[in-house]
């Protein structure tokens, strides 16, 4: 799987941007991104997509691996979208739903 940690690094760092100007255009709280980092989290994806909108990029970009664009499934996408509107506690317990079925 990508380290998106470091690929929004290489973004940010590619248009010389501080943690603090990332945290101004994507309107997402400067110390949200810095935990990213001290906890090693993967940003929920409504942070990403506004990541991705601070980049001018967009999600495929982001999860692209070289130069090959990332083509999701229509259920991949239901997945994503469904996704985004859990919060935590939901995203906990659909990991803990994954890991007992042994999918992980």
């Amino acid at each position: 799987m990508k380290d998106l940690l470091a690929a929004i690094t290489a973004y940010r760092e590619a248009r010389g941007w501080t943690e603090y100007q990332l945290a101004e255009r994507s309107g997402l709280p400067q110390s949200t991104i810095s935990s990213w980092y001290r906890k090693r989290m993967v940003p929920t994806i409504p942070s990403l997509e506004k990541l991705c909108n601070a980049f001018g990029i967009t999600l495929s970009q982001l999860f692209a691996v070289g130069d090959e664009p990332v083509a999701l499934t229509a259920s991949q996408k239901a997945l994503l979208e469904r996704w985004s509107h859990l919060n935590e506690t939901q995203q906990a317990a659909v990991f803990a739903l994954l890991d007992c079925m042994g999918t992980l």
